[in-house]
């Protein structure tokens, strides 16, 4: 089969290996990837894989199934489904456990179907399952206009809470506004603290989903209500800042690290429970047509450096995806 693999002068489209399932495992023929942060840090040898996980990139895909493994009975050969993965999405063929693929969601193509996984499960284990988001809490998303972004402001909406959102261009704020978002906040121009007091009466945000790290850490203390949550998501800011502990004793905060990828597949909070529960509840809403996958760009696999370049300047909304021809 081909893979993308990392050389010395970038990304190839190569001959590697082929992949088979192993028991419990399904292989799926891929159809289309995901591009996410996490593969841009991976390409560049800043993010190696979980032990025991592929060393080819990309950390979700849809496709059809092409082989069960031994002791999987819910799934079928020829199936369209699409996966949560620990790594190998950037090739033809991935092999996955069976616990994290998912149906197709009504009403969404196949190809689209590869910039959910990931997002949907980031956001969900996050906001609801971490965060104990509740109807009428201001939800404050940093870069909604990204993958992440656009996807949770509108489960937020759709689960009840008011949403504020930062971006930059007016593009990217005007697509935030059309998701629902109901504060959309510039971080050229504005100061989103001060944006959230004056449109929670002085009061601050419950919960904020961020993906900044350390160069926001002190402005999202400051943004936070009593007893808000902080969940960091992202390190594009840095990894390293201060903390002050004032702050967060007076305000009685929830400082939050959170990550998918490392997480073990079985426990209240492993993947399996993440990807059950947003099959059960996240699906729905796409099927309604209360959430719907913003896609911003679509190359072909072999073109997977152009994609990396892409998200990395930042001129895109939504996801990347990269499809592979059948």
């Amino acid at each position: 089969m081909h893979a993308i693999v990392t050389t010395a002068g970038g990304l190839s489209w190569q001959q590697v290996p082929d992949v088979d399932a192993g028991p419990g495992e399904v292989l799926i023929e891929v159809r289309a990837a995901g591009v996410n942060r996490a593969d841009l840090l991976q390409a560049d040898g800043k993010y190696p894989p979980p032990p025991g996980a592929s060393e080819i990139i990309g950390l979700e895909v849809s496709g059809v199934i092409a082989e069960l493994g031994d002791g999987v009975t819910n799934l079928t050969v020829g199936q369209p489904v699409c996966a949560l993965l620990a790594g190998g999405g950037y090739a033809e063929y991935v092999a996955v456990p069976a616990r994290q693929v998912m149906p197709i969601p009504d009403g969404i193509s196949l190809e689209d179907a590869a910039g959910l996984p990931e997002v949907a499960c980031t956001v969900w284990s996050n906001l609801v399952m971490t965060g104990r988001m509740s109807p009428g809490e201001l939800l404050l998303v940093h870069g909604g206009a990204g993958g992440i972004g656009s996807h949770a402001i509108q489960v937020a909406k759709t689960l009840g809470a008011v949403v504020a959102a930062t971006a930059g261009p007016a593009t990217k704020l005007d697509l935030c506004g059309s998701l629902g978002a109901d504060v959309v906040i510039s971080h050229r121009d504005e100061d989103f603290v001060e944006r959230v007091r004056a449109a929670t009466d002085g009061r601050g945000a419950d919960l904020i989903l961020d993906v900044m790290g350390a160069a926001y850490l002190d402005r999202n203390l400051a943004a936070l209500a009593l007893d808000g949550r902080l969940l960091i998501i992202g390190m594009q800011g840095g990894v390293r800042a201060e903390l002050n502990i004032g702050t967060l004793i007076g305000k009685r905060l929830t400082v939050i690290g959170s990550a998918l990828r490392s997480r073990p597949a079985e426990g209240p909070h492993g993947k399996d429970a993440i990807v059950d529960a947003v099959v059960e509840s996240v699906w729905p809403m796409i099927s309604r047509g209360q959430v719907r996958p913003v896609i911003g760009a679509r190359l072909p696999i072999d073109r997977a450096a152009e994609a990396h370049g892409a998200l990395a300047a930042g001129g895109v909304s939504g996801k990347v995806l990269l499809t592979v021809p059948g």
